[in-house]
């Protein structure tokens, strides 16, 4: 499966969860308490990051791919990095940076 990815820097991260889970009609799958939350559902993997520097931003778009078996980076016409990689390589770098979660 291949699933769009987006990555956002959000200011609140306890009322993006709770928005973002109405919206998505899913509550997140990994949390990791007051610095990151991560959906994967059959359309978008989405992740947010707890950042107090004042605004939303788009911090790098994506796909995740079971096909993929390690990250890569490239950057668009636009100066968006897009990266590549598996749910696998995923759920290991969220523990490897952020710790346990819940």
């Amino acid at each position: 499966m291949r699933r769009i990815h987006v990555a956002l820097a959000v200011d609140d991260l306890e009322a993006t969860i709770v928005d973002y889970t109405a919206r998505l009609r899913a509550p997140p799958i990994v949390v990791v308490t007051g610095k990151y939350a991560l959906w994967r559902t059959t359309e978008v993997n989405l992740s947010v990051n707890a950042d107090v520097s004042g605004s939303e931003r788009l911090r790098h778009l994506g796909f995740e791919d079971d096909e993929v078996a390690t990250k890569s980076e490239t950057t668009d016409v636009n100066g968006i990095t897009w990266e590549s990689f598996s749910p696998a390589w995923q759920d290991r770098g969220i523990v490897e940076i952020y710790g346990p979660t819940r």
